[in-house]
């Protein structure tokens, strides 16, 4: 091997990983539900580490407050439909990935053949129904949310816990409302604070559970829920059990 070889792999140091899987990563099939704050980061993420095929469901347009948290992004696509704007960007930024729209509502997508899924929504509604259609595929599920300088991760792994085990009765009471930025035809919620640091952290911690998963290493997977907190600088993960009135089980 010639002086610096190594460094003309795009995936030299990836390889150093132990259990990351490149090959496994390239010849993956992710949906990531939701092309906002959080569908930006997690693609950029799932793209960099290659993962082959990036689906991106949403039915929303881009805002320009968007584009104070959305690196793909530009002013020019303000008013643009998300999953296309967000897949059209990746694709110029990361050409050796196949990033694909799917403009509509994750409760009307009918193919869930995914290696994994990341759920990165804004409403409770849509995240039962990608839990829900992910758990009956038998499909693994990473759920994402934020809320200001706090956020959390929880992984669905087929057979285990799944995201509504861990939900009460105040979620499904706001279950059809929406923290979206632009319009839709549904009951919205006041807009929920969001800034750039902790989106990336939660995407970023997304997309890792998701690499655990393609690479074949789900006994490496977040067990419960972990809760990010940035205004004090701490995380912590919670166990959570099946809910035996889960109707997913």
């Amino acid at each position: 091997m010639r002086a610096r070889e190594y460094d003309e792999d795009r995936f030299d140091r990836m390889r150093r990983i132990g259990w990351l899987d490149v090959g496994r990563l390239r010849a993956s099939r992710c949906l990531v539900a939701g092309a906002g704050a959080l569908g930006n980061e997690a693609v950029k993420c799932l793209a960099l580490a290659g993962v082959g095929r990036i689906d991106v469901a949403d039915d929303d347009s881009v805002a320009m407050s968007n584009l104070s948290r959305c690196a793909l992004f530009r002013e020019g696509d303000v008013g643009r439909g998300k999953a296309e704007a967000l897949a059209s960007r990746a694709s110029e930024a990361f050409p050796w990935a196949e990033v694909a729209p799917i403009e509509s509502r994750v409760q009307d997508i009918a193919d869930w053949g995914y290696g994994a899924v990341l759920g990165c929504l804004d409403n409770v509604s849509a995240r039962l129904c990608a839990n829900s259609c992910a758990a009956c595929a038998g499909v693994p599920y990473v759920d994402g949310a934020t809320d200001g300088l706090r956020g959390k991760v929880q992984v669905y792994l087929p057979g285990g816990p799944c995201i509504e085990c861990a939900m009460n009765d105040s979620h499904l009471r706001i279950a059809d409302a929406r923290f979206s930025c632009a319009g839709g035809g549904v009951p919205f919620a006041p807009k929920a604070a969001a800034e750039i640091t902790t989106t990336s952290v939660v995407a970023a911690m997304q997309a890792r559970e998701a690499m655990k998963i393609l690479s074949g290493r789900r006994d490496l997977c977040v067990r419960g829920v972990s809760y990010y907190d940035g205004e004090a600088g701490t995380m912590e993960t919670l166990g959570l059990q099946i809910s035996r009135g889960c109707p997913n089980h």
